[in-house]
């Protein structure tokens, strides 16, 4: 079955001028902020498609983008070494964080007063997870975290944080998954299911589970709290990107070939739909054409009635589901 038979005609974004690195939804689902290599955070009404505004500052690409939990504050991770704090309605530079490498992944906890992010393995410098507590703006001032943590062995390419903001659940370059515990930094729970780098990391919607999205080709779903390994949904393309629908057993999953490939392949055999498997079932139902490059990055709206895709086309496209995709049922 083809997914598009149950999807509205998507509604395409265009601010970016390069790919698309990250896109998240805030809490309510009404609003979707993208970062991509060109420098510039845009924020876009998700129930239309239009633009609201942009973050301009950063001078290098962009990693990370998230907000936190009541749209007041962004946060955006950049190449130029600084992790930096908007206000979310005005745009305004509230705060920046100067780093030695390029920050690569960042989150604000559920409360939105920690946040944390990683910097990249590169010059010299090795892989950090730092802390800081937005309620002290002497860390802010002194641009010294309250925790910091050195990831000797293999740097962190994704990151997000877990239940209760008790600990952060990272993806390394080696395929490894740790819990950081936010208070002492210490590794609380280590697990290994993937044999290549783990390009992404996101939660369910109420945080009990994880699902990775790796480049040995699979995605894997485990629970947030033990890291056990429930789930794994196989493809024969690095994934770059897998999310979990917050209202159905659907997982969505985005990938293609490495981009620099992507040059010498036809649309059709790089593989660049986003492809739908059922949770437990583990089998594909569904696939979405659309990019014209590799999926770099999907999203589920918090309501579960739309997703969106990011693309290294340098496009967002929102895909609204028709009613009859909520019958949908796999055949036991």
């Amino acid at each position: 079955m083809s997914c598009s038979c149950v999807l509205q005609k998507p509604i395409l974004l265009q601010g970016h001028e390069r790919s698309i690195t990250q896109i998240k939804y805030n809490r309510e689902g009404d609003l979707i902020f993208s970062v991509a290599k060109d420098t510039v955070a845009n924020v876009w009404y998700s129930v239309n498609g239009e633009r609201l505004g942009t973050y301009n500052g950063h001078t290098g690409a962009l990693w990370c983008v998230d907000c936190d939990w009541d749209t007041k504050n962004v946060l955006t991770g950049s190449a130029d070494n600084s992790c930096r704090l908007w206000d979310c309605e005005t745009g305004k530079q509230l705060a920046m964080l100067n780093t030695s490498s390029a920050v690569r992944t960042c989150g604000f906890d559920f409360s939105g007063n920690i946040i944390m992010f990683s910097t990249d393995k590169q010059m010299g410098y090795q892989c950090f997870l730092n802390y800081f507590d937005l309620r002290d703006p002497q860390q802010i001032e002194d641009n010294q975290p309250y925790l910091t943590v050195p990831c000797a062995e293999s740097k962190i390419t994704s990151a997000v944080w877990g239940p209760l903001g008790e600990f952060v659940i990272a993806g390394h370059e080696n395929g490894e998954i740790n819990q950081f515990s936010a208070k002492s930094g210490e590794v609380l729970k280590k697990v290994k299911e993937h044999n290549k780098q783990i390009n992404d990391i996101q939660t369910s919607v109420d945080l009990t589970m994880v699902i990775t999205a790796s480049k040995d080709c699979s995605s894997k779903l485990f629970d947030s709290t033990t890291l056990d390994h429930i789930k794994s949904f196989k493809t024969e393309r690095p994934v770059n990107s897998a999310a979990i629908s917050p209202i159905m057993d659907h997982v969505v999953m985005g990938g293609g070939q490495e981009a620099m490939e992507v040059t010498t392949t036809s649309t059709r055999i790089g593989k660049f739909e986003a492809r739908f498997f059922h949770a437990a079932y583990e089998e594909e139902f569904g696939r979405v054409k659309g990019h014209f490059g590799p999926i770099n990055c999907v999203a589920f709206h918090p309501d579960g009635k739309s997703y969106s895709s990011g693309g290294e086309d340098g496009y967002t496209r929102i895909h609204h589901f028709d009613p009859q995709y909520f019958d949908f049922e796999l055949e036991a």
